[in-house]
């Protein structure tokens, strides 16, 4: 019988929260299995405030190298390699996998050489690559791939710029087996004019990115997502915000409500299919 599928927030507070929130990132968990929806730099602790340890991750997506999505890849790949070389060594049965890695093709090489080859470059007496630590299966843009049933498309978001280019950013969406369809925003601009209005029509729930102190430009502020339509923020998860949210909880969950979000989301169980 196949299970219902469960989005847990491991964090929902922003790249520099200093409270317990930790980093907005995700488990999608079906079936019994475990995708990790970016891994950023407090994902040990993350996972353990939440019952799971390293072993329990079957994959992992990668929705752009910034230290909040990536950070803990490190971690991940270094306690998966090892376990996995001492029960190959002590000729344990079906010793733990690597994990499966999801991303944008073009993100693999910038992940390695931008982020993780400093420090993962070499085990003793290995040369090592990406394909190390991770069972890499790269998507191609505007395609998807499908993990327990369930089709992933990746949707690129506008997040940030480097000189004339916009950096790739990714999130995801997915039609559940309700019926519904979930989309994780990831890191992404206020930008309703583009593209990003014809993503939120076409979703039923939306868990999407929201600063609340200071308007950084490269995230949706609070005060910029009010000002969509009723219908739009109706459906809207609020995640990725600073800590005077959890400051000042009571305050800030009502006035979400009042300005006709679906709410803010503290860590834990956000989603279920109905």
């Amino acid at each position: 019988m196949t299970e219902s599928t469960k989005i847990i927030a491991l964090g929902t507070g922003s790249a520099f929260t200093l409270g317990d929130n930790w980093q907005t990132n995700f488990i999608i968990q079906r079936n019994g299995k475990n995708l990790l929806v970016d891994c950023g730099s407090d994902i040990r602790w993350a996972l353990k405030d939440h019952g799971f340890s390293y072993k329990d991750i079957d994959g992992v997506y990668v929705s752009h190298a910034h230290a909040d999505h990536v950070g803990g890849l490190e971690f991940l790949g270094f306690t998966r390699y090892f376990t996995r070389q001492y029960m190959i060594d002590a000729q344990v049965p079906n010793p733990i996998p690597l994990p499966k890695m999801y991303c944008v093709r073009e993100l693999v090489s910038s992940i390695w050489n931008n982020s993780l080859k400093g420090g993962m470059e070499g085990i003793q007496g290995i040369d090592c690559t990406i394909d190390t630590y991770f069972d890499v299966k790269p998507v191609q843009r505007n395609e998807a791939f499908v993990w327990e049933g369930l089709k992933f498309d990746v949707v690129q978001s506008v997040h940030i710029s480097a000189k004339y280019c916009v950096v790739d950013s990714f999130g995801l969406m997915f039609t559940d087996t309700n019926g519904k369809r979930v989309y994780l925003t990831t890191d992404v601009q206020f930008a309703p004019e583009t593209s990003m209005m014809a993503y939120y029509k076409e979703s039923d729930v939306i868990v999407h990115d929201c600063e609340t102190m200071y308007k950084s430009g490269v995230h949706a502020h609070y005060d910029s997502l009010k000002t969509l339509p009723p219908d739009i923020k109706s459906k809207m998860l609020l995640v990725h915000y600073q800590d005077n949210v959890l400051d000042d909880w009571d305050t800030w969950s009502k006035k979400a409500i009042d300005d006709g979000f679906r709410g803010f989301v503290k860590k834990g169980v956000i989603y279920v299919s109905e």
